[in-house]
């Protein structure tokens, strides 16, 4: 059922856009400007750890072979390389980002269907994959209520939706921490790498968005509204969280 009030992921932030309707062209030239340094930047994030925590994450879940699979927001492609990985067909793989840069970048290293579009208007018909997934990107939709009635309309019955965000530490010593990781320490580390000028701006924006957005209890909420069953939190961690649901 639909929300009275739109869920927002967070509130506008007027430091890097000053009006609500110029977020998305923001979004899309802030990643079209840093795709070729993502897959490090990610990397870095998680120390590592990054490509084996996607492959768990995606095992649990259930993602097995011969599904049909839509990865929202794929970025450079980290999520379908970890299905890839688990032994999922190409063929069987849809990819969907904003991101023209992205979608470049994601081009050069795997053989899938790409298509440009948002996961609030997905460009397919109803009942049409076994499986979504959506890694770290819920936090830069539009409305989290439009997003997950895309996704329960176009999954088939019984379809499973896997979504990795990262949640605002609740302790204040990691908030400070990562805070200072994020706004400081990755943008210097990145000065060695290249002097792209966008890539602290990337990280700043990363955080606010981290810092602000909406409780988990909120997201799981929202997916129940939207008629999803077994919903499910997963944490890992203080800030890792996996969202899972299952369309009836």
């Amino acid at each position: 059922m639909n929300s009275v009030t739109p869920v927002r992921p967070h509130k506008p932030l007027e430091t890097f856009y000053d009006e609500p309707q110029k977020r998305a062209a923001y979004l899309n030239d802030l990643f079209d400007n840093t795709a070729q340094h993502y897959d490090w930047i990610s990397s870095v994030l998680a120390f590592g750890s990054d490509k084996r925590y996607r492959e768990m994450a995606l095992r649990k879940a259930g993602l097995k072979t011969g599904m049909k699979l839509l990865d929202v927001a794929t970025g450079t492609g980290l999520v379908a390389q970890a299905a890839l990985d688990l032994g999922i067909n190409p063929a069987d793989i849809v990819a969907l980002d904003p991101s023209r840069g992205m979608l470049r970048e994601n081009m050069k290293k795997r053989p899938l269907f790409m298509v440009q579009g948002v996961g609030e208007r997905l460009p397919f018909p109803g009942s049409t994959f076994d499986f979504i997934t959506m890694g770290y990107a819920l936090r830069h939709v539009e409305t989290l209520d439009a997003l997950f009635q895309e996704f329960i309309r176009v999954l088939k019955p019984e379809g499973s939706l896997l979504v990795m965000e990262l949640s605002r530490p609740e302790s204040k010593p990691l908030h400070s921490v990562m805070k200072l990781f994020m706004e400081k320490a990755v943008p210097l580390i990145a000065r060695f790498r290249t002097r792209d000028e966008k890539l602290p701006e990337l990280m700043r924006y990363y955080w606010a968005t981290i810092e602000e957005c909406v409780p988990p209890a909120d997201i799981v909420t929202t997916l129940k509204n939207t008629g999803f069953s077994k919903v499910e939190r997963r944490k890992f961690g203080p800030v890792l969280n996996d969202y899972y649901a299952q369309k009836s």
